[in-house]
């Protein structure tokens, strides 16, 4: 029984010092080397020690990699979207009219210099997709798709605004990070327990943050064109995008217009009824919030810019 608590003890005190000290002084190995030394000096039996040395390794390795993905930069995210981006342009073809390219670009600019983080490395961008589905994605890097599909149900430029907007939303709210760090710490914590790393703190988080650089690639690809975000996150952005079109002075009530067209064209299971939740449900959410913004009605100036655009 004493042996017991002393082997609590240890694991508690490895514990403290992995979670709430950073793991910053030594290595994952060498604390579950140190911590499996102590159990065996203390008489533990030869699988009681194994079982003390791959939890505590474990637990490290846990710190390691939450230190190592918190690390992202502000390049990490351009160069990880920018590596999505490549795999979104592998299955859709760009559109290749720079007219409507850089109309879009200029509503993006509108959205996000009135933004609480308007500047990224690189800025933000957008680019058409040459395909008659309905969806739009973004990368964690600012890269913003939205299809012709998508396009064409806007009939007014404060709708198309509010598509952007809530692209806009998912960048800045970090969406595509938070679903890839909650991944990689869970993968972490039980590989770590199971087999333990080999190198020092440093170089393991070197390694660690290549391999999470290298497989988020496939995580945010799944995410964006497969899964979707979660129903939390897309509700989240949002009620986000009401915020950025206010402040951006385009009519948030555009994001309901959007939304009211999609209910009739979207066809389930595919593009946006594939990855985001029913327009019904996004129109209750978007309407508990709508009240809380009034912003002058300015539509009719950009009625004849997006009509020349839309032709």
């Amino acid at each position: 029984m004493k042996k017991q608590i002393v082997f609590i003890t240890i694991l508690l005190i490895a514990v403290f010092s992995c979670c709430f000290l950073g793991c910053e002084s030594t290595s994952a190995s060498a604390l579950g080397q140190v911590a499996g030394s102590i159990a065996g000096a203390l008489g533990a039996d030869e699988g009681t020690t194994r079982l003390v040395t791959g939890t505590i390794t474990g637990m490290a390795t846990f710190a390691e990699a939450k230190r190592a993905a918190d690390a992202l930069t502000p390049e990490n995210e351009y160069y990880l979207g920018r590596a999505v981006a490549a795999n979104i342009t592998g299955t859709y073809r760009i559109y290749r009219n720079v007219a409507l390219q850089s109309y879009l670009n200029k509503i993006c600019n509108t959205i996000v210099i009135n933004s609480p983080r308007p500047d990224i490395y690189k800025g933000y961008r957008v680019a058409v997709l040459d395909t008659n589905e309905i969806n739009a994605f973004a990368t964690p890097g600012g890269h913003i798709f939205v299809t012709r599909g998508l396009i064409a149900c806007a009939s007014n430029e404060d709708a198309l605004a509010a598509v952007i907007a809530h692209e806009v939303a998912h960048i800045q709210l970090q969406h595509a990070l938070t679903s890839i760090r909650n991944a990689r710490y869970a993968n972490a914590a039980v590989s770590g327990a199971l087999a333990g790393i080999t190198a020092s703190t440093d170089s393991a988080s070197v390694r660690e943050l290549a391999s999470i650089m290298e497989d988020s690639v496939n995580e945010v690809v799944t995410t964006l064109v497969v899964k979707g975000f979660s129903r939390e996150q897309e509700l989240e952005a949002d009620a986000t995008a009401l915020s950025l079109l206010a402040a951006a002075g385009y009519q948030p009530s555009g994001i309901v217009e959007m939304l009211q067209v999609l209910r009739q064209r979207q066809q389930g299971g595919q593009g946006f009824g594939r990855t985001h939740p029913t327009p019904d449900v996004r129109i209750t959410n978007v309407n508990r919030n709508l009240n809380r913004y009034t912003v002058n009605d300015t539509r009719s100036f950009r009625a004849k810019r997006f009509n020349d655009i839309s032709r």
